[in-house]
């Protein structure tokens, strides 16, 4: 996917500086005699008398064809000219050209020395975004805008997302002023590629679709190409597939109308990337390979065979991959000495690392070592050592291992690149915790994580270089991190940096989730609502490792207690499995009751005698689950010593994180509710037929409401009433489901899905119009995803950013009375002055002690997020 992305970042920066080069030769004032003589590139004498118009296209050819060396050769003699007669704005042209040159040779230091002398000639103001000129002329500004287009380019390129923003803006301005319409929706374009770095995905796909009206009526053009291309990449990453897909077939279609064998290539690769994560591989195998065919030079073929020998590699298509790899093998002498051909060997490396001999990975690390060396190009000099020291690291070669991950890393540092930074600090890590070095290891995987922190992304956009996963590239520097920190020989664990981290993991993962940054609100730490107004409470913190079950309790107004089960994750996650599996299967009551037994041997039980022994008496515990604890109620645990589940002993709460947001009771003298429901949703889905009775039981129970019912319940409607007065309660009996993928959370309205995005900004219309948030979001008839062992997610997700204190929502679907029978007694539970926890414990116990509804399926789904008072 980011080799994708690199490249069409080359290609759209390749045609802006076209677009330079022809403004340049428009700005000089002696008229322009084309030189046609071809040995005028070749032959010293003819480059020499050449004028520096001549030069600057020289220049264009030579770039365009990839002798970049010798097109920063003829660039230097034209501005050498050009100072010599003074013409500050043919310098800055070609500065600024001079740079694009040596931002494709990777001399990012020169590079950028030379777009500030552009941006220092024309009157510049860095600092600010300001122009120092007042009333400047128009040819000035048509020089500035690309410039500042092509500085954007580069500060995205090098993880400077917000300031290029700033500078797309900046741009913007200047191409309106000129009246370039096209100028004024590529720096659009521009902005949004910065928001979407910046994890704001869906301000940018909001950008990209004005950007994308504004050219539907226009004549087909590269820049309506390129929006269509780029939202389509957008709405992938925003996991919006089908969306993508339509997106980028328009874009193709009009490439293949224009005959821009580059855009098709392109745009082919962007499809790919999408069916490939669709998990249609044919299709995206086909798409690869059309994009290789389409190619309009060696390196982007060879890009789209890389991407397509990765996919075949990952889904264990061998002997087809091992068609391809000989092929690629032979492009690879052929490819120009630039940035993007090095990454494109280094992708190679690590794509046949996992299936070819460890000595034909080090052999091209190696020489990509080299090349980067002789091109000076320091990003891609940090990537490759940092690739082979890992092939070391895999051959048990520690020293060597380590020397190389040491100088990928001191690279990094030298060019500020925290994007490839963290994984050598990982990766040092990993190599000391090897040779038994684990206090430096600490240290290693400390400064891992604190260089993740610095970046506000969704982690999906942080790496736009090399293909990134977040269960393979993230989650273990974190898990790994606490396992040393928790197995430190002669030392007591830092318990309290411990869960820390796993929240920052959890938060993260969040993140990635919604694949944009997650904006928080104001939150209080759980220990000091606990220590100070919640003396009954205990926090409890199940950490899954590889090769234990950490546990970590947290008592009022006590140190944290720590205990460990020895048992490794995949047997945890097989108990896990059979529990959830078997607790809706009416016939499968033993499976549970073993299944729900061990897991309470192993997290209830080693705390059992501190939870009882505390100087308050608890009554209810807060979970902090972790990863697939998630999908499974802790209320139904089940203690086979007292015969009784962990719901007749304590309330439960869940609590996605150490920090809970602005908690406070419940107001339950006057509830009132907006209640809303389907009894008779569309097909496919099926009849709700106790829903209506669910709704009218909320009022019962002495809630004032107000009701929207099947053909009222509209997701337009819905938003209108939601915004109409200040609701405490808002719920929604209806189907619904949630998924580890955002695009698979919905819950359903009568004209619509409305998907979690969609749900978060009709929730929080509200707060644009009130200061109040929602107390408590009710969710009765949802259900998680069959066979998704992080399905709850998309729970803790919704929960998250529905701006709720509280939501309770149901693990799977009941659909029958015992549904209606629980929220009627919950509601009535919270009106008479009991906290949210509490009433839903009674309201479960008032089902589990009936005959007909004393089964886990019945009473047990229901689970609380967020705020229990």
């Amino acid at each position: 996917m980011h080799k994708l992305k690199l490249s069409k970042k080359i290609f759209k920066i390749a045609a802006i500086n076209l677009v330079l080069f022809t403004l340049t030769f428009s700005l000089i004032i002696i008229p322009i005699t084309l030189a046609k003589q071809p040995q005028s590139i070749q032959s010293q004498t003819t480059v020499t008398q050449a004028t520096p118009e001549q030069l600057l296209q020289q220049s264009e050819h030579l770039f365009k064809t990839g002798r970049l060396t010798d097109a920063v050769t003829t660039l230097q003699q034209a501005i050498r000219i050009y100072k010599q007669s003074g013409n500050t704005l043919g310098q800055a042209a070609a500065q600024t050209n001079l740079s694009l040159a040596l931002e494709q040779l990777g001399s990012w230091k020169q590079a950028s020395v030379a777009i500030n002398t552009s941006l220092n000639l024309l009157g510049w103001d860095n600092s600010n975004y300001t122009l120092k000129v007042t009333n400047p002329k128009l040819d000035l500004l048509k020089v500035l805008a690309p410039t500042l287009d092509i500085l954007t380019g580069q500060q995205l390129k090098q993880g400077q997302s917000d300031a290029a923003n700033e500078t797309a803006k900046r741009a913007e301005i200047y191409w309106h002023q000129l009246g370039d319409n096209t100028g004024v929706l590529r720096s659009r374009i521009n902005q949004a590629q910065a928001l979407r770095v910046s994890g704001f995905n869906r301000r940018a796909e909001n950008i990209l679709e004005s950007v994308f009206q504004q050219l539907q009526n226009q004549a087909d053009s590269v820049v309506k190409v390129s929006a269509l291309r780029s939202l389509g990449n957008v709405q992938q990453q925003l996991g919006e597939l089908d969306k993508s897909q339509k997106s980028l077939q328009h874009s193709l279609e009009i490439a293949q109308r224009l005959q821009l064998p580059e855009e098709i290539s392109l745009t082919e690769l962007s499809l790919g990337n999408t069916t490939r994560l669709s998990g249609d591989i044919n299709n995206a195998v086909i798409h690869y390979q059309n994009a290789a065919n389409s190619a309009p030079n060696l390196l982007f073929k060879t890009q789209a065979q890389i991407n397509q020998l990765n996919l075949l590699v990952n889904n264990q298509r061998i002997a087809e991959a091992q068609t391809l790899i000989p092929v690629i093998q032979s492009q690879l002498p052929n490819l120009p000495a630039n940035h993007a051909s090095i990454y494109a060997r280094i992708n190679f490396a690590r794509t046949i690392m996992k299936i070819a001999d460890k000595k034909d990975t080090a052999s091209i690390l190696a020489a990509s070592v080299q090349q980067a060396k002789a091109i000076n190009d320091e990003r891609a000099l940090s990537y490759a050592l940092g690739n082979l020291g890992e092939v070391y690291e895999q051959n048990k070669q520690w020293l060597e291992a380590l020397n190389l991950t040491k100088q990928a890393w001191s690279k990094s540092q030298d060019i500020n690149a925290p994007d490839i930074a963290y994984r050598w600090e990982w990766q040092l890590g990993r190599i000391l915790k090897a040779q038994l070095n684990i206090t430096e290891a600490i240290k290693a995987y400390d400064a891992s994580i604190e260089t993740l922190s610095t970046f506000r992304t969704d982690l999906a956009g942080v790496n736009r270089e090399i293909q990134f996963n977040f269960r393979d590239s993230i989650e273990p520097i974190y898990r790994q991190s606490v396992e040393l920190l928790l197995q430190q020989k002669g030392l007591l664990p830092d318990l309290d940096k411990v869960r820390k981290r796993m929240e920052a993991l959890q938060l993260a993962e969040l993140d990635n989730y919604f694949r944009e940054a997650c904006l928080n609100n104001q939150f209080v730490a759980l220990d000091k609502v606990v220590d100070t107004k919640n003396p009954d409470t205990a926090i409890f913190y199940p950490i899954i490792l590889d090769n234990q079950l950490e546990i970590i309790l947290k008592l009022p107004e006590q140190p944290l207690i720590h205990k460990t089960s020895d048992v490794n994750s995949r047997e945890i996650e097989q108990v896990i499995t059979q529990m959830r599996e078997s607790i809706v299967e009416p016939d499968e009551m033993q499976k549970f009751q073993t299944a729900s037994k061990q897991l309470y041997k192993w997290l209830i039980r080693p705390v059992e005698a501190e939870l009882k022994n505390s100087t308050n008496k608890i009554k209810t515990l807060v979970f902090i689950p972790d990863g697939s604890l998630r999908n499974i109620p802790m209320a139904a645990l089940y203690d086979d010593s007292s015969k009784e589940y962990l719901v007749q002993k304590y309330a439960i709460a869940i609590s996605p994180g150490l920090q809970l947001f602005t908690p406070k009771p419940l107001a339950r003298q006057k509830l009132n509710a907006l209640a809303g429901g389907l009894s008779q949703p569309p097909k496919p889905f099926t009849q709700l037929p106790y829903v209506g009775k669910e709704l009218k039981s909320i009022q019962q129970a002495g809630v004032t409401t107000v009701t929207l019912y099947n053909d009222k319940f509209k997701s337009k409607i819905l938003e209108q009433t939601i915004n109409a007065q200040p609701f405490q309660v808002v719920h929604l009996a209806t189907h619904g489901k949630f998924s580890s993928k955002a695009s698979e959370t919905f819950i359903l309205a009568s004209d619509k899905r409305i998907y979690v995005a969609e749900l978060d900004e009709l929730l929080k219309s509200r707060e644009r119009q009130r200061t109040e948030p929602i107390e408590l979001l009710v969710l009765s008839a949802c259900e998680t995803a069959a066979g998704d062992n992080r399905a709850a997610l998309g729970l803790a997700g919704v929960a998250l950013r529905a701006g709720a204190r509280s939501t309770l929502a149901s693990l799977w679907q009941i659909g029958d009375e015992s549904t209606e029978k629980f929220i009627n007694q919950f509601y009535h539970q919270l009106t008479k002055g009991k906290s949210t926890a509490e009433a839903l414990q009674l309201a479960q116990l008032n089902l589990l002690e009936t005959d007909k509804f004393n089964r886990p399926l019945s009473w047990a789904p229901y689970v609380l997020i967020g705020n229990w008072l």
